[in-house]
């Protein structure tokens, strides 16, 4: 007997895939909604898919017909889709959303927002608590758009139960712009040395597709209001994820630190850079969901090489994943700068 009527918006994103396979391997009846209405080739034939723009007027209420039992939301920023879903409160059961944990600030009012600032980076507490404070709401920036859309939702729980999920760095195949492909090029392009900053010891705590799949699947069995960090067992260093890329590859990398930031050509910056430690504290998860992780960085790693190395095959890595030009732009493999501070290195070092 189907557990009730699910519905999850961004099926066909990197959680999303994982989220529709998770919630019907548990007994519910899911319909994906994707604005391309696909389908992953490993769903279930029951799936039900459905071609949806959420951001059209009135396009999810329109297919969400009588409503569901539990509706999962990938794709949710800010006020206007906060609104979207508490507007269809009446036909939704519950809720589980994704945000972010870039939401978070330190005590001195430092945040993901302000990092490109002088002494800009944010120092959180280890590990990173539910109750940290938050940046503004607002509609500026990824962040202050993601606190916008918890409160507007938390706001209407007596209507709307939801569990937020305050994603750390997702990670595992489909990731449109995998921190990995940093390492992975290298050894594919024969890079013997690489360089990182902060002595390798930056740490940005990974949260694997799969787990947070898991999370939504616990969340959906225990409806309430509620926000819950979303995070792996492990934060490795960037150092370790280093050394773990080089071990599925079969190959082995020389690391060279550097003692504090990266040089003002970019040479040591990482997608995992920054002086201070970004780990999530997963007790309330573990406490009011009974989350137990179903995989760990080092387990996942080698599904997500083989499909960054799959997606790289006879492409420039700037054409296969566009996103991480947006994100981190091309200096990320800049060997040339690379080569030529490593020269310096080896003469004054």
């Amino acid at each position: 007997m189907s557990k009730g009527q699910a519905w999850v918006l961004g099926a066909t994103g990197q959680i999303g895939r994982a989220a529709v396979r998770s919630l019907v391997e548990d007994g519910w009846t899911v319909t994906a909604a994707s604005r391309g209405g696909g389908r992953d080739e490993r769903w279930d034939e029951g799936v039900r898919t459905a071609a949806l723009d959420r951001d059209e007027e009135g396009a999810l209420a329109a297919a969400l017909g009588d409503g569901c039992d539990v509706l999962v939301d990938m794709v949710a920023y800010g006020r206007q889709h906060a609104r979207q879903l508490t507007d269809l409160a009446a036909r939704i059961g519950s809720a589980v959303v994704v945000s972010s944990g870039a939401v978070y600030e330190d005590d001195r009012g430092r945040s993901f927002d302000t990092q490109g600032e002088p002494d800009g980076s944010p120092c959180y507490p280890v590990p990173i608590p539910e109750s940290q404070p938050t940046v503004p709401p607002g509609e500026a920036t990824y962040g202050t758009r993601k606190i916008r859309l918890e409160q507007e939702l938390l706001a209407a729980g007596d209507a709307l139960p939801v569990t937020l999920l305050r994603a750390g760095a997702v990670h595992g195949p489909y990731c449109r712009s995998p921190r990995e492909l940093y390492f992975v090029k290298r050894a594919l392009d024969g890079r013997a040395r690489r360089v990182l900053a902060y002595g390798g010891r930056s740490r940005f705590h990974p949260l694997h597709a799969a787990n947070a799949a898991e999370l939504i699947r616990l969340a959906a069995l225990r409806p309430g209001s509620r926000v819950l960090n979303a995070a792996d067992p492990q934060a490795p260093t960037v150092a370790e994820i280093g050394e773990a890329v080089d071990a599925v590859l079969g190959r082995e990398t020389e690391t060279v630190l550097m003692p504090g930031a990266a040089a003002s050509d970019g040479v040591g910056l990482s997608p995992w850079g920054a002086p201070h430690p970004i780990v999530y504290d997963m007790t309330a998860a573990e406490r009011e969901l009974g989350y137990r992780p179903v995989t760990g960085y080092a387990e996942s790693l080698p599904e997500s090489v083989e499909w960054i190395t799959a997606r790289l095959a006879g492409r420039d890595w700037a054409d296969a994943y566009p996103a991480m030009v947006r994100a981190y732009g091309t200096g990320l493999f800049d060997y040339a700068a690379e080569d030529a501070w490593l020269e310096r290195y080896d003469r004054t070092g």
